[in-house]
């Protein structure tokens, strides 16, 4: 998730202080992540100078000023810009996951115990996003959804990429020969 972008779009709900906005972002978006924050207001700050925010007012008192954001038309523009591209399909093929395998084949180490630690650490994230959803609201239920369909598409590539090890292994073994082109073919 685009972190500055969530903040704009609560901004784009209505003007709020940095102290609200960070509130609102923790127990609307993320309950398990809250946000440092420095993070709101470095956000802020570049909203401002972007021209997606602009301070509404300046409150002062015993503690430090307070600062009303509102957004601006470009950052609606911006913010509608953000919810309407739909997310690079590339983004699920650069899986940390396929890389750990990958190396671990191709150094040979066991590929098999890489999937096993990581389909062990998903049933467990599973569980506890399974036992949260009993009563949970229903922004709360649909970000645990979520998750959980996620680690349920997860697990079932693990389960393919165990069955298809050997079959990779035998691809990417060296020949005896000596080393190769880079195709397969020795030199």
């Amino acid at each position: 998730m685009s972190t500055a972008h969530a903040l704009l779009g609560l901004l784009d709900r209505s003007p709020a202080y940095g102290y609200s906005l960070k509130q609102d972002y923790d127990h609307l978006l993320a309950p398990e992540r809250p946000l440092a924050f420095g993070q709101v207001y470095a956000s802020l700050a570049r909203f401002e100078r972007q021209g997606w925010a602009e301070i509404l007012t300046v409150e002062t008192g015993a503690g430090p000023e307070r600062k009303l954001y509102g957004i601006t038309a470009e950052g609606v523009t911006e913010l509608d810009t953000w919810i309407y591209t739909p997310q690079a399909t590339g983004a699920f093929a650069a899986s940390t996951l396929f890389s750990r395998i990958s190396i671990a084949l191709l150094s040979g180490r066991d590929a098999e115990d890489v999937l096993s630690a990581q389909r062990e650490s998903h049933m467990v994230r599973m569980r506890e996003l399974t036992s949260r959803r009993r009563g949970a609201e229903p922004a709360l239920l649909l970000q645990l959804d979520y998750e959980l369909t996620h680690l349920d598409a997860d697990l079932r590539w693990i389960q393919e990429a165990g069955q298809r090890l050997g079959a990779l292994r035998t691809q990417w073994e060296k020949p005896a020969d000596g080393p190769t082109d880079g195709a397969g073919s020795q030199r």
